[in-house]
């Protein structure tokens, strides 16, 4: 029995909806749109809210990036620093509304005022709802109302936006009432806002409204470790970051900055949660690194290493710059020629590579360059791979570190996910072209099936590579769950919209169950510890909501 004063928490999150009056100024629809939508950067001044019922994309808010995710609602208010792009909308769409929030002022001649800043709206960041079908439909009538020229139907468009309000705020106050999440999500949220100050289990359990005892059980089960440790661990990220920008800034400084006073104290904390001490790590952080190929890019990254040049052309690039902030990055040609002589104009300390993807001739031209390492990549599994390019940049302690955390980290995903999963099969499909492929344990599956010990679907060798099935031969696996990745181009969006229409996809097991889940051809695709690591947390958004 969790021991937490609900109705205290309802009222200090909703008591602020008291005297609120909401208007709908503009919604906009999206559907059937490869193209991509953008919100450029800039300070809103109104609310908003998106509502990805389909395609994929990114929001910043605040320096704080997240990736969108189907069936989801997003909440931004006026003064944050907002920025957001999407694409691959299907016939569901995406909606973008922007409202305002006004509250009675008596001290004001015009008592209705509009919430320019400091909004009280109870409800910021992403929103879990339980009929994102529902929310979908509501948006459609809205943007339908809005658009007509009959005099009624936009009066009927701002009852059915008071009516989406209410479903989001609903969902939000269930989840608060059934398990705290969004008591402990707002403590989560706190810590990275005030890292730099003293903060003590005391103080957070105040902050979430929850005894100690009970914050340091939930905060553990919640995330996989106590409060305090995810502190120490975002102070030592911000430090890692300060290093890099290859500043002239003093470890004692960066210290101070990130929270810690006493100096033997952060260096400790330093080495244990990265792997090498500080100066260590900042003497590291001056060698420039080619990602030669793409799926270095992931592998440098687990080890804490942004590449001086990387792929221009890999569809993932672009994140690893928004998210890391890594405008400096070189983008690689291409041609094998034009990149040769792109990394030897960027005078890189070292290359790193794939072995079976580069001619041997070129690969003694590159280590004319830098010296260079060409992963074996066949023969060795992600762990090895990083492991081998570790032992390359002398960084085997930080390789260890990482896995030693990414381990801690999926015995925790495997004891939430399996709680619902249980002895349920899994087989994770991805349509390319009109090709329909397994991913098996050397692919994303090695998450699912090897370090989450979810059961692959039966007549399914989750070892075997490159396995084929027909649609007819998915009625003959009838796994318990589907985790589908459908791919951009035109030819896979055709052969996805003629499986989900067929009477065949619609008798599947886990179709009829609501058990079919979807995810981006990017990152996920890629056989690397940093997309493992992301698969990690996306596993849990994906399942923690659906027991």
């Amino acid at each position: 029995m969790v021991d937490i004063d609900k109705e205290n928490i309802k009222h200090n999150e909703y008591a602020s909806l008291e005297g609120m009056t909401f208007k709908l100024r503009e919604i906009e629809q999206i559907k059937n749109n490869t193209n991509e939508w953008k919100l450029k950067l800039q300070f809103i001044e109104s609310h908003m809210i998106f509502i990805a019922a389909s395609g994929q994309g990114w929001l910043n808010i605040d320096g704080q990036f997240i990736e969108l995710r189907q069936g989801s609602v997003y909440v931004c208010t006026p003064g944050q620093l907002i920025e957001a792009a999407a694409q691959s909308f299907d016939e569901r769409g995406f909606y973008h509304l922007r409202f305002d929030v006004l509250i009675d002022d008596p001290s004001s001649s015009n008592s209705m005022q509009i919430i320019k800043r400091n909004s009280h709206f109870p409800l910021k960041g992403e929103v879990i709802v339980s009929s994102p079908v529902s929310v979908k439909v509501l948006c459609e009538t809205i943007y339908l109302c809005l658009q007509s020229k009959e005099p009624l139907n936009p009066v009927r468009g701002q009852i059915l936006f008071q009516e989406v309000l209410y479903t989001i705020l609903q969902d939000a106050l269930l989840v608060q009432e059934n398990d705290s999440e969004a008591a402990l999500e707002y403590v989560r949220g706190y810590i990275e806002q005030h890292y730099q100050q003293d903060l003590t289990i005391e103080h957070l359990a105040k902050v979430a409204g929850i005894s100690s005892r009970h914050f340091m059980r939930l905060f553990k089960k919640r995330y996989g470790c106590s409060a305090i440790e995810y502190l120490a661990v975002f102070r030592i990220t911000q430090a890692q970051q300060l290093i890099r920008t290859g500043g002239e800034i003093r470890l004692r400084d960066i210290a101070r900055h990130v929270g810690y006073h006493d100096d033997i104290y952060f260096r400790r904390k330093f080495k244990q949660i990265s792997g090498v001490p500080p100066a260590t790590y900042m003497k590291n952080s001056r060698n420039k690194i080619v990602a030669y190929h793409f799926s270095n890019i992931g592998q440098l990254m687990s080890l804490q290493i942004i590449p001086c040049a990387a792929p221009a052309d890999h569809p993932w690039t672009d994140y690893y710059k928004r998210k890391y902030q890594t405008d400096s990055v070189l983008p690689l040609s291409s041609s094998q020629l034009l990149k040769r002589e792109e990394i030897r104009l960027a005078a890189p300390d070292f290359i790193i590579g794939i072995d079976n993807l580069v001619p041997v001739d070129e690969q003694a031209k590159l280590r004319e360059i830098a010296p260079a390492f060409f992963l074996p990549w066949m023969e060795n599994d992600w762990r090895m791979h990083l492991r081998l390019i570790a032992k390359f940049l002398d960084r085997t302690a930080v390789a260890e570190a990482w896995l030693e955390n990414y381990d801690r980290k999926a015995r925790y995903v495997r004891e939430q996910v399996n709680f619902l999963v249980k002895d349920d099969n899994l087989l994770i499909l991805r349509i390319t072209g009109d090709s329909y492929n397994v991913l098996s344990s050397k692919s994303l599956g090695t998450v699912f099936y090897d370090d989450l010990h979810i059961a692959p679907a039966r007549g399914v060798d989750h070892m075997k590579r490159d396995q084929q099935v027909t649609p007819a031969q998915l009625t003959d696996i009838d796994a318990d769950w589907l985790l589908l990745i459908v791919d951009d181009d035109a030819l896979s969006q055709s052969s996805w919209q003629t499986l989900m229409n067929s009477e065949l996809w619609r008798d599947l097991k886990a179709v009829r169950n609501r058990r079919v889940d979807f995810l981006p051809s990017y990152p996920w695709v890629e056989y690397t510890a940093f997309t493992h690591d992301l698969m990690l947390d996306e596993a849990l958004r994906l399942w923690r909501n659906r027991a």
